[in-house]
């Protein structure tokens, strides 16, 4: 069995992981160090150090892989190759020449679109109808590296980053399992990407989830999907951040009053004006409250409709 190396760190990483241990020998995982996370701002151990310890693989938590002692480590495991999914660690050229079968990361874009730390909410806030996963040859740069295999994966109209993270983990690690046999045997010449098409998708910041109503109703409405779970799509009511779980953009809207205003249309939907259309509302959440549909919601709120949110 083939000695792999895995680095990883939440949710998408997992079925990569679990894969692996499968049908490889998974020698060390390298991970995040714990969080903590929470009201209770408790340590939480990253998902996939359970998973690992749980099928008795060894686990190391480095801040860094830059030290002599992180490559000191990296060499006493002695693996022929290495895979990463979402390590969040930049990887010198010190580490990458250690595997003599090199260093696979699985990124979850079809590259070159979407390089960088959230391409999942990347490809769901712009529309794209289709996203996938690149299994790519690992080089210093950021998800610059040669392509070695790709898979695609449609984009519904009802996908949050939640939901197509789950998908696109499972495409990943059936790709990474189909391709390592035949690379490992040397038989694939990983093709440069190419020049034309490059995006990149930052990570994200709590503030990236605020809801600007001079937009267009589509694109918030593509904020709430892109944004779930995290950092949600949100709005201020009554000075208390209001998210908005579930909505739908209504572009045919016509009106005078100024975005950010909360109407009952004819038709009993409660929407909320924006730059471009109107959002009708599914389903909110004010801060300390449950998530409950927008109509149980007004039952308490009499002011509801009719106010100005910002």
């Amino acid at each position: 069995m083939t000695k792999v190396l895995f680095m990883g760190s939440p949710e998408y990483a997992i079925p990569s992981l679990e894969a692996l241990h499968a049908h490889h020998q998974v020698v060390l995982v390298v991970t995040q160090p714990d969080r903590r996370q929470g009201r209770g701002r408790k340590l939480s151990p990253p998902l996939v150090k359970k998973v690992a310890l749980e099928n008795g693989i060894p686990v190391w938590q480095p801040t860094t892989l830059r030290s002599p002692e992180a490559l000191a480590r990296l060499r006493e495991a002695q693996a022929e190759v290495y895979v990463t999914a979402a390590i969040g660690l930049w990887l010198p050229a010190e580490v990458l020449a250690l595997p003599a079968c090199g260093c696979l990361n699985l990124h979850a874009s079809l590259l070159p679109r979407w390089r960088g730390a959230a391409p999942i909410a990347a490809a769901i806030l712009f529309g794209d109808p289709e996203t996938g996963v690149t299994l790519m040859q690992t080089d210093p740069g950021w998800d610059t590296g040669p392509i070695v295999a790709q898979a695609r994966c449609a984009i519904g109209s009802e996908d949050t980053t939640a939901s197509l993270t789950h998908r696109l983990a499972q495409t990943g690690a059936d790709l990474l399992i189909e391709t390592l046999p035949t690379w490992l045997a040397g038989e694939i010449e990983p093709r440069p990407q190419p020049q034309e098409g490059v995006t990149y998708a930052r990570q994200l910041s709590k503030a990236d989830g605020r809801i600007d109503w001079q937009r267009s109703a589509v694109h918030i409405e593509r904020m709430t999907r892109a944004y779930t779970p995290w950092p949600g799509a949100f709005t201020t009511y009554r000075d208390r951040p209001l998210r908005i779980l579930r909505a739908r953009a209504g572009t045919d809207w016509r009106g005078d009053d100024p975005p950010g205003t909360v109407l009952t249309l004819p038709e009993g939907d409660i929407v909320v004006v924006t730059g471009e259309g109107a959002l009708v509302l599914l389903e909110i959440q004010l801060a300390g409250k449950r998530a409950m549909p927008v109509e149980v919601f007004c039952c308490g709120q009499r002011a509801f409709v009719g106010s100005m949110w910002g």
